[in-house]
């Protein structure tokens, strides 16, 4: 039965009942005589109304959109995770899933920020609209802190709200008639943004691929660096490294061999660096440390993850001049006047804080709250590995990559949320090569770090 006819029925029943209340009779028993007549019987049918139609545009959905698969996964995670509260409200539920930051800002970084925003108050220390590119002071410290003699100037670096921004930003710039490659499994934002765009097939359920995307397979049989002879070319390469989520950190040598196959290919990689601090082994932490990257790459990054800019937002990407389309036009060029059409600039707020991150007493402290992690990240995986699991990761990035041989990563998180009250991510949220993984976060407190793994301990024991 539909809601209207449920209203209309209902109606009908209160009213009926009023008529037959005893208000409208007189109950007091009377001797009252009354002429024999056949009695007919009244039917009452409820006639349904009209349902309200909602009122649609003439505006067609974009198509793009259509094609994506369900939500983003860290939504998803979190509405999962909200469910699982709402079913065990006393559960103390730890998250180790979305990779957020916990511990607190800096105080060297957090007191410029104060000082900044303070001055806003004044006729002096007043700014409204600042450069989309980037305040100047911040570019130049980017340059010399992270790209020092790698020939990467001040002019080359584009301040932004996050890497995650600019990765959709970069993504206009390339347009709906690219072809794309991705490290199988990545970071969720390279396909997704891919689909939006316009630039893949649609999702082919059987194998959990979208059509027209090179899944560049990462296992840990080839030591999470694809077989580059067997991928075919494309115009973009997304390439994260450390990576998220397997944790590897990909050697010089490898780095060498993707430039190389850029350039046979006349390609264009996007080098996502933003866990290149948390590098422990003697490995590039960014492109440009190999020789001709420049012409072929460009490097995004971000102090979200090394300073807990996750909430204050400011990142950075990096367009070398020499890097130009088949035409000749510098690739930089058309980035800015992205920029310029669809950014406003970063908060100078958050620039004077990335200013600080960058002086002297700032990165120690930032290496301070990376050193914190990777602890962290030591305790999870000696549990798992205690555990006799497979684990991966953890060394050169704030997660550990644990594998779940023939087992579903879906039903593994699950399990996990289930009986341990523990936030985890699916290894299959980052592609079709993640399944039969999980991806444990390191970001939290450690007292949460060691009550999550006695849990695990708990159960896999």
């Amino acid at each position: 039965m539909s809601i209207t006819q449920n209203l209309s029925t209902s109606m009908i029943s209160s009213s009926s009942s009023t008529f037959l209340s005893h208000a409208n009779f007189n109950s007091r028993r009377q001797n009252v005589s009354l002429p024999s007549k056949s009695i007919g019987v009244c039917k009452c049918i409820a006639t349904p109304q009209e349902e309200k139609i909602a009122y649609k545009t003439k505006v067609s959905r974009n198509s793009n959109l259509a094609k994506l698969q369900a939500g983003y996964l860290f939504p998803e995670i979190a509405r999962r995770r909200a469910a699982h509260m709402l079913k065990y409200p006393d559960a103390q539920v730890i998250s180790l899933g979305i990779g957020d930051t916990t511990e607190p800002i800096p105080d060297v970084i957090t007191s410029a920020m104060a000082k900044r925003s303070y001055a806003l108050s004044t006729q002096e220390g007043y700014s409204g609209y600042g450069a989309e590119q980037g305040e100047k002071p911040v570019r130049a410290a980017i340059a010399s802190t992270f790209y020092n003699d790698l020939g990467i100037e001040e002019g080359d670096i584009f301040v932004s709200d996050g890497a995650k921004c600019d990765i959709s930003r970069l993504q206009i710039v390339f347009g709906s008639n690219v072809t794309m490659a991705v490290q199988d499994p990545s970071y969720p934002a390279y396909v997704d943004s891919s689909v939006i765009m316009g630039q893949t097939g649609l999702f082919q359920k059987d194998v959990e691929k979208y059509g027209n995307i090179e899944y560049m397979r990462c296992t840990p049989e080839n030591g999470f660096f694809p077989d580059l002879s067997t991928v075919g070319r494309t115009d973009i390469i997304f390439f994260c490294s450390p990576n998220n989520p397997t944790g590897a950190a990909a050697t010089r040598e490898q780095l060498s061999q993707l430039v190389q196959f850029a350039k046979d290919n006349g390609s264009i990689i996007v080098y996502d660096s933003a866990y290149a601090m948390y590098m422990s082994d003697d490995n590039p932490r960014s492109i440009f440390e190999i020789p001709g990257a420049k012409e072929v790459a460009i490097e995004t990054s971000s102090f979200s993850k090394y300073a807990g800019f996750t909430g204050v937002r400011l990142g950075w990407t990096v367009i070398p001049k020499e890097l130009l389309f088949s035409d000749g036009f510098p690739v930089a060029r058309d980035f800015n006047r992205i920029v310029c059409t669809c950014f406003n600039g970063a908060s100078n707020i958050s620039q004077a804080g990335g200013l600080a991150c960058l002086s002297p007493e700032g990165l120690k402290a930032m290496q301070q709250v990376i050193g914190f992690y990777k602890e962290n990240t030591d305790i999870i995986v000696e549990t798992f590995n205690s555990l006799g699991f497979k684990v991966y990761g953890g060394k050169n990035a704030p997660y550990v990559w644990v594998q779940f041989p023939g087992r579903s990563s879906w039903d593994v998180f699950s399990e996990i949320l289930e009986k341990t009250h523990v936030v985890t991510t699916p290894g299959s949220g980052f592609g079709p090569g993640g399944e039969g993984f999980v991806r444990v976060s390191a970001f939290g407190h450690r007292e949460n770090i060691l009550e999550a793994c006695k849990r695990f301990k708990q159960l896999y024991k």
